[in-house]
């Protein structure tokens, strides 16, 4: 009975075949993993819409975000002090902010109070919003009820110098209504289904909290 042992060239082939399907399940896994932005047919019309820094940046970022949601907390307190250092107080970038009421009834009172400041005294206005957003409850508890009138007008106190009677009036005649239609009608423009989403000149970001590729979007704005 004849006992040949394999040549060493059969045992390459084999070793290598191995190394190939590894690599490929490799390549697989990583493009899996990788996030996936979305390129847009358009950016979204900012407008009217609050904005912080110059209107004529070239680069435009858009977050979409809700009073109520603990990860737009988030990326305001992780991601944003880094783009305002880096690229709106450089003049790179602008940021424009629109309401999302995915939330309900206090996504609305919030928001509807921040339009009223927008209006009434743009110049606090983001000194209202980021105010406003440290007083979502400790734990990330999106359902914990604390927008009311009384805690806007808490806010609205410490951080403008709007008239508050007429904040209160604002808020409980829904004088934003307009305002709150055109910014649903850009959520459902854009199929915007989580808080916070970021737009970057026309590309919808899959990560928001990545702020290499939120770094290389705006540097490609530059170019």
């Amino acid at each position: 009975m004849s006992n040949k042992k394999a040549s060493p060239m059969k045992y390459l082939v084999i070793i290598t075949l191995l190394v190939a399907v590894l690599l490929a399940a490799i390549v697989m896994l990583n493009n899996k993993a990788q996030p996936k932005d979305e390129a847009l047919e358009s950016h979204p019309a900012t407008e009217g819409q609050p904005t912080l820094g110059d209107e004529d940046a070239p680069v435009s970022i858009v977050e979409f975000g809700d009073f109520k949601c603990p990860a737009c907390k988030a990326w305001g307190d992780q991601i944003y002090p880094r783009v305002k250092s880096d690229f709106i107080d450089t003049g790179k970038a602008n940021l424009t902010y629109v309401n999302v009421l995915f939330h309900g009834e206090e996504s609305i009172l919030a928001a509807q109070a921040a339009e009223s400041v927008f209006k009434n005294d743009p110049e606090s206005y983001w000194d209202f919003q980021k105010e406003l957003y440290k007083e979502q409850p400790e734990g990330g508890n999106h359902d914990a009820a604390w927008v009311t009138v009384d805690k806007l007008v808490e806010v609205a106190e410490k951080t403008t110098n709007m008239d508050i009677e007429q904040l209160k009036k604002n808020i409980e005649n829904e004088a934003a209504e307009e305002q709150l239609k055109i910014d649903t009608n850009l959520v459902q423009e854009f199929n915007i289904e989580q808080t916070p989403t970021i737009i970057i000149n026309g590309t919808k970001l899959e990560d928001p909290y990545d702020y290499e590729r939120i770094k290389s979007l705006i540097e490609e704005g530059q170019e």
